[in-house]
């Protein structure tokens, strides 16, 4: 496999998300980090983004709800280079009528090799990382190769 460099600039491009019951743990989370956030991009998906900017005090791109396409905007986005870094507090122990959603959020995450944080300790040690104030080269699978692959009959 060979890999293409992508740059994240100094101010990265967050994606912010929440289950219901994790909001409050998200948002508790956001104001101990409120100014390491503040110079980044920050996104959010529905009410947690409604939240989150009431408590920051700064602005916050607001896409749908997850259950109403927000997950898939915010894959959508990683996909397009536009979401450097994902903190999606889910809840494992609460069932979700869009875990199919969650899962393909999850999966663009890996796929497109950025960093993921799925719970408040992973995304303390992430935020506090000297990487995340600098440029960064994040290596990123080169899927030309995917993409040019002659399709035989039957595949």
């Amino acid at each position: 496999m060979t890999y293409k460099k992508i740059s994240m600039e100094h101010d990265k491009k967050i994606a912010l998300v929440a289950h219901d019951n994790k909001k409050q743990d998200l948002v508790e989370w956001a104001k101990y980090n409120r100014t390491l956030l503040a110079h980044h991009k920050v996104y959010a998906t529905g009410t947690t983004g409604m939240l989150l900017e009431k408590e920051l005090g700064f602005k916050i791109t607001k896409l749908q709800s997850g259950p109403l396409g927000g997950d898939q905007q915010i894959g959508a986005k990683i996909v397009d280079g536009a979401i450097d870094f994902l903190i999606f507090f889910w809840d494992p122990l609460e069932p979700m009528p869009h875990d199919p959603d969650v899962k393909a959020l999850l999966r663009m995450a890996v796929v497109w090799n950025i960093p993921i944080a799925c719970n408040r300790a992973s995304a303390d040690f992430m935020i506090s990382s000297p990487l995340m104030d600098g440029d960064y080269d994040r290596l990123v699978p080169d899927y030309d190769v995917y993409r040019t692959r002659k399709i035989t009959k039957g595949e």
